[in-house]
């Protein structure tokens, strides 16, 4: 009998093939039982969404914090309520699954949202696990997210996809060890094998040919230029980006304590937010409004040495040099009364909770995408406001509300003038 080497090729063929089926073949999430699915649940936990999670969450997307759907399948269904209501309670209390996500997402503190009640937390989860794929569409779409404008696949997928190909490869060289070895033996019990052919099978492996050989040198150089561009190209979609950063400022100012314990509205150190473009970075002669009168930190004893040094700046007539902290590109314009005092925003919008930050941090991306983001989903508050009248009217017949990128706010020369 005469084997024809071929035959060689078809079984693995054949190995691949099933080896892709059972790799691809899956089933979808199962969200916890308890997790309506019911229309009413879905639209209650989307006003509750885009109310307190939008700034920070997508559906679908790693964005600042991880992608929600599928939540109450990864974690039990008590362990992601206590997350929701004071994720920082958990992270305190040294909870594993909670500190991991802190530090993996930069140590940016959600806020609590310990105003939800059981129903609401329910409702809120029924959104997460049912509802619309508008992000994963928007994104496929070209609408833009806050990974950037690419449009591509983000990079944590493309170290999974990097990561899930070595390992089908491996899976494969397996499968086919497996074949060879037992057509091997299926064979040496053949009486019509002549001895070319037993010499063929019963060959042994060279493992210095195999490690030399053409075909394995291109499998390993293809790899690590995959490594080397994916790296590359992650450091090129964060040229610019600064989330997350909190540099060490002259003196150790905590917001926690002063918008948080002691409730200082923002506009009181930032006067500029509401009548001009910048904030306004406060002057020691702001500070010594309090600081003329407090000069020590609770339990301390004269004045403390963080408050001397505001001292020392207010007595010399010399400037607090503080570090900025959220910078945009001298090509892009952006405007704080146009957000704050025309549209209504909270400061917490961009900058994230800060009553609670000890130390400042840049909380959102500010990338174009996510500024994009943000016009695409705004409603426009027009009540009360009669310059708005003539675009409610023209916009009437639309189904959807008055948005930000109805107005112009997807226009280049809003920002880049």
């Amino acid at each position: 009998m005469t084997i024809k080497r071929s035959s060689f090729g078809v079984f693995n063929s054949i190995s691949a093939l099933i080896l892709a089926f059972f790799l691809y073949s899956g089933t979808a999430y199962a969200a916890h039982p308890d997790v309506s699915d019911s229309e009413d649940a879905i639209q209650a936990g989307q006003s509750l969404f885009n109310a307190n999670c939008r700034t920070c969450h997508r559906l679908d997307q790693n964005y600042t914090g991880p992608a929600l759907r599928g939540v109450t399948e990864r974690r039990s269904l008590d362990w992601t309520k206590k997350f929701i209501v004071n994720s920082q309670a958990l992270i305190q209390a040294g909870d594993a699954e909670a500190v991991a996500l802190f530090r993996e997402y930069n140590n940016i503190q959600m806020p609590s949202h310990d105003f939800l009640s059981d129903d609401d937390l329910m409702n809120l989860l029924s959104y997460i696990e049912y509802g619309d794929t508008a992000d994963a569409t928007a994104a496929a779409d070209g609408e833009g997210t806050a990974e950037g404008q690419a449009g591509g696949i983000p990079s944590e997928y493309l170290t999974i996809i990097l990561v899930v190909l070595v390992f089908v490869l491996l899976l494969i060289l397996v499968v086919l060890g497996l074949i060879v070895s037992v057509l091997k033996k299926y064979l040496n019990q053949s009486q019509d094998l002549d001895q070319d052919d037993k010499e063929f099978i019963n060959q042994k492996t060279d493992l210095k040919k195999v490690f030399t050989s053409d075909a394995f040198i291109i499998i390993i150089t293809t790899i690590v230029l995959a490594l080397v561009v994916k790296t590359a190209l992650d450091g090129l979609y964060n040229v610019g980006i600064q989330q997350g950063y909190a540099p060490k400022q002259p003196i150790a100012y905590s917001h926690q304590l002063h918008a948080g314990e002691y409730e200082i509205p923002c506009q009181y150190c930032h006067t500029g937010v509401e009548i001009g473009k910048s904030a306004n970075i406060p002057s020691a002669n702001i500070c010594m409004n309090c600081h003329m009168h407090i000069q020590n930190v609770d339990g301390q004893e004269g004045i403390s040495p963080e408050i001397a040094k505001l001292y020392d700046a207010y007595d010399n007539n010399k400037p607090i040099e503080w570090v900025r902290i959220h910078n945009l590109p001298d090509l892009a314009y952006f405007n704080h009364s146009q957000h704050v005092a025309v549209a209504g925003l909270e400061c917490q919008t961009c900058h994230g909770p800060i009553e609670e930050m000890e130390v400042v941090y840049q909380h959102s991306s500010l990338t174009m995408g996510w500024c994009i983001d943000c016009h695409r989903n705004t409603e426009i508050t027009t009540q009360g406001n009669e310059y708005y009248d003539k675009l409610v009217q023209l916009h009437s017949e639309s189904k959807d509300a008055l948005k930000v990128k109805d107005i112009g706010g997807l226009e280049c020369a809003k920002c880049h003038y």
